[in-house]
């Protein structure tokens, strides 16, 4: 699927060499930017990958590397909120959408998102806003956020490119405290191979002081909230703002503590299952209800389990643990009522399950 991820790019008006992507194919899904990306490095990426996936499987997913950062240009000087609802404008732009489109926030690229379907309503048919924010640390009236948030911003100046990951770690370590060395190693060079420590900080600063609090009553598109109940980077006080906010607006709670979910936790499956329901995605036509049930690791799961493969060649296939495996088939079972693999094998052939 992400093989045939597509790269392109598009000359702002401040004439900024902006990198997008698209991959999937189905209803348009355009992810605003959020902090830190790479087009490429995300393909491999522990943190990300599953996520590509996850929404290139049920949507033309069109993403891109905002600007300072990626593959788009570094050094271009304005990191206004102002600029990043217009790059957001472009890709639109360039993708070429005619149908009214879904828009996935994440983080800082909630406010965008909202910004974008407040300017242009029609353009718009879902929000899904993810461990998002209207209003920057500068914006929230906490005095004690805001000297930590400082603190951070100048641990970024001084120590991001230094030989020693510590630095970057007591940044990173705030956004997947749920990860494994491999995703937190990953996380840490991430930071490296996308920007320089001047701009980093200043991407910092300027989400700090952003705020659309006034538009969120304004939103007119079909609105879902997700937030991990204990997010660090963005408390889930947050999202219940826009939620409460936002007419008629959607909100999912999630158990975890992690800011961008991975995908070895039960919440991501969670994720996935709501994102699938709002957007009215997930079986294929002439299957049972149950599949819709199943987040995209577990259908994956029913797949292997159908062509007859062990738990150990199951694990290996998929790069993930042998107790994983077994989770993921308790949790199949669980969803399509059955007891046994024979028996998950006869419902999917006998239930339309698609492949």
């Amino acid at each position: 699927m992400t093989k045939g991820q597509r790269i392109r790019y598009l000359r702002t008006p401040d004439a900024v060499q902006l990198a997008w992507a698209e991959a999937g194919s189905g209803p348009v899904l355009v992810k605003a930017a959020n902090w830190l990306s790479h087009l490429e490095y995300d393909l491999e990426s522990p943190v990300w990958r599953h996520w590509i996936r996850f929404f290139a499987e049920h949507f033309r997913y069109v993403r891109y590397d905002e600007r300072g950062c990626g593959m788009t240009d570094w050094n271009v000087g304005d990191l206004s909120f102002e600029r990043w609802v217009e790059d957001l404008e472009g890709v639109i732009e360039a993708a070429g959408a005619t149908e009214p489109l879904a828009l996935l926030g994440i983080s800082q690229g909630a406010a965008v998102c909202i910004a974008y379907a407040v300017r242009h309503p029609e353009r718009v048919s879902h929000l899904i806003l993810y461990g998002g924010y209207a209003r920057g640390w500068f914006r929230r009236g906490n005095p004690e956020g805001e000297r930590e948030y400082n603190a951070i911003v100048e641990l970024v100046r001084v120590g991001w490119g230094k030989d020693n990951p510590a630095f970057r770690q007591v940044f990173t370590s705030r956004f997947v405290p749920g990860a494994t060395d491999e995703q937190l190693g990953w996380w840490n060079d991430l930071c490296l191979k996308t920007t320089t420590a001047a701009i980093a900080a200043d991407l910092l600063v300027a989400r700090a002081q952003m705020d659309v609090t006034d538009l969120l009553g304004q939103v007119g598109a079909r609105t879902l909230v997700i937030h991990s109940r204990e997010d660090a980077v963005v408390p889930i006080a947050e999202g219940r703002l826009l939620a409460a906010r936002i007419p008629n607006a959607q909100f999912v709670e999630l158990d975890s503590g992690n800011h961008v979910l991975l995908e070895q936790e039960p919440a991501w499956g969670r994720f996935q299952d709501v994102v699938r329901e709002f957007m009215g995605v997930g079986s294929a036509p002439g299957e049972h209800g149950a599949f819709a049930a199943l987040s995209t690791r577990e259908r994956e799961i029913l797949v292997l389990i159908s062509e007859g493969l062990s738990n150990a060649e199951i694990a290996e296939r998929l790069s993930i643990s042998d107790k994983t495996v077994r989770n993921h088939i308790s949790k199949v079972f669980d969803k399509l009522g059955v007891w046994t693999r024979a028996q998950a094998i006869v419902f999917a052939r006998d239930h339309g399950f698609s492949r």
